[in-house]
């Protein structure tokens, strides 16, 4: 059986809100904000070329480690630049020292379905400004 994404809400301004509230939960460290934002049945996955910290298996739902990470590092949404990434919401994070990531949302439902965080060298090198 093939996972299928779900349908994404059609209001592109619609999906950067909940995006937004996603981002200031995890700047606050709000897991009850994090909670309210992300779907039960959240996909979080990660392309880092294979090797360090983005080099995890898929996890599923909010209660996994993945979405949790996002209150641990309220960094990343202090650095979170708004991009659209193939037709959707998403954001560019570049952090002094550290390789780019960019990170796609899939918003369904007026909730985020999914995070997909591409950190891989190999396929953002060519990423222009």
């Amino acid at each position: 059986m093939q996972e299928r994404a779900p349908a994404p809400d059609a209001d592109l301004r619609v999906q950067r809100r909940v995006v937004d509230a996603f981002l200031a939960a995890a700047r606050d460290g709000d897991f009850e904000g994090l909670r309210r934002v992300l779907d039960p049945d959240v996909v979080f996955r990660t392309d880092g070329g294979g090797t360090g910290v983005l080099a995890r298996p898929r996890a599923v739902g909010r209660r996994r480690r993945g979405p949790a990470d996002a209150a641990h590092r309220p960094r990343f949404a202090a650095l979170a630049e708004h991009v659209t990434v193939n037709g959707g919401p998403g954001v560019i994070v570049e952090a002094p020292g550290q390789p780019r990531v960019v990170i796609a949302f899939a918003v369904s439902r007026g909730r985020i379905a999914a995070i997909d965080i591409v950190g891989d060298p190999a396929k953002l090198g060519g990423l222009g400004r």
